[in-house]
């Protein structure tokens, strides 16, 4: 697909003067907020399913594959990764029943806690979200678009949007080792 050529105009500009226009000026700079962030949301998550697709992932496939590799035994319970995640439990759980129907995953009774359920990665799944990370980071990860600082500054703004938003608090302090 050909990439489209860039506007002439930068369309969330003209929102925001729109906006500004029309008396909304105490909502003109959240406008520009929301649909800046919603269409860099857009722009990377286009790239991050280029990088995805010859493995046949979706970011949320990826994700919980790549949750499941980072434990220690490559297993988690199924509440689990939708509280890191973040995600409501009947996505995580289509989800993993996609997995579970390629191989990549087993779901498998909880020893301790019959309503609960454990999710294991496959080999299958730890060879294919380990070839899949290698390709985002060398086709979004180490270049998102912009340089390191804005990217520092950038990830900083947005945390703080987050913590606002009751997404999470801060670590309670580590005690020092003994």
């Amino acid at each position: 697909m050909a990439r489209p050529r860039p506007l002439s105009i930068d369309p969330l500009a003209e929102a925001k003067r729109q906006w500004l226009a029309h008396g909304w000026e105490d909502a003109a700079d959240g406008m520009t907020v929301v649909t800046s962030v919603m269409r860099a949301q857009q722009l990377l998550l286009a790239r991050v399913d280029a990088a995805l697709k010859p493995f046949a992932l979706s970011f949320a496939r990826y994700e919980v594959l790549r949750l499941l590799a980072f434990s220690r035994e490559g297993t988690l319970p199924l509440s689990s990764v939708v509280a890191r995640l973040q995600v409501h439990a009947t996505s995580v759980t289509s989800t993993a029943e996609r997995l579970v129907r390629d191989g990549l995953v087993l779901r498998e009774p909880h020893p301790h806690d019959g309503r609960a359920a454990l999710l294991t990665l496959t080999d299958a799944g730890r060879d294919l979200v380990e070839r899949a990370t290698r390709a985002l980071n060398t086709e979004v990860f180490s270049n998102p678009g912009i340089d390191a600082d804005d990217a520092t500054a950038l990830v900083g703004i947005v945390a703080r949007l987050r913590k606002n938003a009751g997404d999470f608090t801060d670590p309670r302090p580590v005690p020092d080792p003994l």
